[in-house]
């Protein structure tokens, strides 16, 4: 038994320190910095940039028309992997080549994906870079590493996004077996139950911290996915490392999702891991699993268009000027991190028990 008695933290446990800007990149307007970011991913040799912002491949986010919608600002979604081929086939012959390039293809990791793996690449239009997402909540199993190393040999010029996992050696382990973009963690997100009825995760922020240096120190990238509450956060998942932020309770219940309002127009919003999620993508519920996601109604909320625009890409301009980052690389050199009281008082705590 090991116990860890380094202080962790989630993006609720900090806030970033404002500081002045460079004298020689004066940041002079949340309209002078850049928010677009060139990645070169090192398994698959492509050369790709984008506004790293990542709609969640959740079936309720990751739809084809919120890959419209965020394309008008260059961001990106990963649709999510119950559209069926025919479906992925008719949307890329009938979409525009600037929606197609910020768009991930998300599969699991079961031996029924890979005749899909193996068929996604004759049916994409050359010259968009694909991009691969391999979802799975648990990217510890041996049999997740295999399905990575079968995809990247089967799609040796593809983006391969995949996870989640939330440790350094993880982190490094799926790298090393072909990944591009490592999606890190578990049971951040909002309608996520896995640390209540599992009891293992990793607070969000160090595990974005950890996975970032071990991924970097190899060329790779990572993706922060989960846990962010409001638009600040992802200023701090930046700070923290992240080459991409994946969101998905922050865009639910906007037109573009899936939604079926109810009479007093709320919309169904849950985790993929929930009940209705195994009911409503596989008509079944197992008897061997537990519901590790929540089930929520939320108000519907119009277009995600001004959201993105003003919130989520305001929020993260604001962020940038206000501790004197020009470029979106810039955030984790510029990134101080002060804990919050609430914080502060954990670590206060905790230390006096170790001192009686």
């Amino acid at each position: 038994m090991l116990i860890d008695t380094q202080v962790k933290l989630d993006y609720s446990d900090v806030l970033l320190r404002p500081k002045r800007s460079n004298i020689a990149e004066d940041v002079n307007s949340r309209n002078s910095v850049t928010i677009g970011r060139e990645f070169n991913c090192v398994n698959s040799g492509q050369v790709f940039s984008c506004v790293p912002i990542i709609a969640s491949n959740m079936d309720t986010v990751g739809t084809f028309e919120m890959a419209k919608a965020l394309s008008q600002f260059d961001c990106m979604t990963a649709i999510h992997k119950f559209y069926s081929l025919n479906d992925i086939f008719d949307y890329m012959e009938n979409c525009d080549s600037s929606i197609l390039r910020n768009i991930f293809i998300s599969i699991g990791s079961q031996n029924s994906d890979k005749k899909k793996i193996r068929n996604i690449n004759s049916i994409y239009k050359k010259g968009n870079g694909l991009k691969i997402c391999i979802d799975s909540a648990n990217g510890y199993l041996q049999s997740f590493v295999k399905f990575v190393e079968f995809t990247r040999n089967t799609l040796p010029e593809a983006v391969i996004m995949a996870g989640n996992i939330a440790t350094r050696e993880m982190a490094e382990q799926l790298i090393l077996s072909g990944v591009d973009i490592v999606k890190v963690g578990i049971g951040p997100g909002s309608v996520c139950l896995t640390r209540k009825m599992t009891g293992v995760g990793y607070p969000q922020l160090s595990a974005v911290i950890e996975c970032a240096e071990a991924a970097h120190g190899l060329g790779g990238l990572i993706c922060a996915d989960g846990g962010c509450e409001v638009p600040g956060d992802i200023v701090k998942a930046f700070g923290g490392g992240a080459d991409f932020v994946m969101l998905g309770g922050l865009l639910a219940a906007h037109e573009e999702c899936h939604i079926y309002k109810d009479e007093d127009g709320k919309v169904d919003f849950y985790g993929m891991s929930s009940r209705k999620a195994m009911l409503e993508n596989y008509g079944e519920y197992a008897e061997y699993r537990a519901s590790e996601g929540r089930e929520v109604k939320l108000k519907y909320r119009g277009s995600v268009v001004p959201f993105i625009q003003h919130d989520i890409l305001g929020g993260l301009r604001s962020g940038m000027t206000l501790i004197g980052a020009k470029r979106l690389k810039d955030i984790p050199k510029r990134a101080e991190f002060v804990l919050t009281n609430k914080q502060l008082n954990r670590v206060y705590e905790q230390y006096e028990t170790k001192e009686l």
